[in-house]
Parts: structure tokens; sequence; C-alpha cells
């Protein structure tokens, strides 16, 4: 699937202030700092499309993009951002949680881990929370440009052993660069793809 347009379409401090339009919502979402705003910059073929930062926690709304005219791509509040305040916490966890879990648009929900780290904590709890409540997720390997192959293999690897401590069958996975473009026709194929199964 190409991208051949991508525009800035609404931000929400809420779920319930969202549209109903029926369009498929395809969100991103990871711990901060993790890449999240340069791959979807990456994915829709502009830099300046969702904001980037060196400042972890930019994004404190629901961001939707409306892609080709037909989907709706996602970005959520990153989880996991130390210097919140405990209220910022609260309400950041509070947006999150209410719309993946009762946002019926939300075909998939593409969690992104920073594949230079070990298994993190945060990551797997939330991984895990998702595949309890049944929420579809893909996850997302980023920066694998940063490290050599082996070692984003053993990542991946640490990762996958990690989860199934609890998963029967583990959720797919992609592996992506945003600087180097890696991983974007696979990214928008198993978009495309599941798009097609909603017809």
């Amino acid at each position: 699937m190409e991208v051949s347009s991508a525009k800035f379409f609404k931000s929400y401090s809420d779920h319930l202030q969202m549209e109903n339009d029926l369009k498929p919502e395809f969100a991103f979402i990871g711990r901060s700092n993790v890449g999240k705003s340069s791959l979807i910059n990456m994915l829709c073929n502009n830099k300046s499309l969702a904001k980037t930062s060196q400042t972890p926690g930019k994004t404190k709304l629901i961001n939707r993009f409306l892609i080709n005219e037909k989907w709706h791509l996602v970005d959520l509040p990153g989880y996991g951002y130390a210097r919140a305040s405990k209220d910022d916490k609260k309400q950041f966890d509070s947006l999150i949680t209410n719309y993946i879990y009762q946002r019926e648009n939300l075909c998939c929900l593409f969690v992104l881990i920073d594949s230079r780290l070990p298994p993190q904590k945060i990551d797997i709890e939330f991984i895990n929370k998702c595949g309890e409540s049944g929420i579809p997720i893909c996850l997302i390997f980023t920066k694998i440009d940063k490290d050599k192959g082996k070692h984003v293999e053993e990542s991946v690897e640490q990762m996958c052993t990690e989860l199934k401590k609890y998963w029967d069958k583990l959720p797919d996975y992609l592996l992506s660069s945003a600087e180097k473009a890696l991983g974007k026709k696979e990214i928008l194929n198993y978009i495309g793809n599941a798009l097609k199964q909603l017809v």
C-alpha cells in the first residue's frame, strides 16, 4: 500500500470527543522517546506531519490524521514518561485506556518497542494488558539502524522470550527505522491487508 495523501485531521483530549465517521483507525503508541512521531512521519512521507521533539512526553492529546481519504492514523500519548506529574500521568493513562478499550473504529494498535534496549517491564505489562483485553496489536521494534543486525535479533528474541511466559501465540511484530525508512513497506502492507479484510 502507498500513502498518496496524509493530513492532520483533529486533536482530542478525550476519546468521547471523537467523531464516529466509521473510518478504520490504526493507532500508534509506545514509551516516551521511542521514535513514534518520526515513524509516523516516515510512513506518511511528511517530516512535519507529527510533531517531533527531543523532549519526551510531547504528545499529550490524541492526534488523528486522515490517510488516503479512507482511514485514520492515530497518534496516542506515550506511556511511562517519568517526569510527568502524578496528575498528568493519571490523565494520560485514562486518555489512552479509554481510547484503546472503547474505540470501536480501532483496527490495530501498533506498540512501539526500542530495539536498543533489553525487555522493559512497562512494555511487557502494557502488551499483556492489551492481550488480556483482546485488543488487536502488532509490535514495531524501532531504531534498528542504531545497532548491528545481530543485536537487533537478540533484542527481539529476548522480548519474545519474555512474552512467551504469558502468551500462547505471540503478537505479530515488524522491524523499523524512521531514519533509514526501513520497515515502511512492511508496516503499510500490514495496514493494507487489515483494510482488505474489512471489505
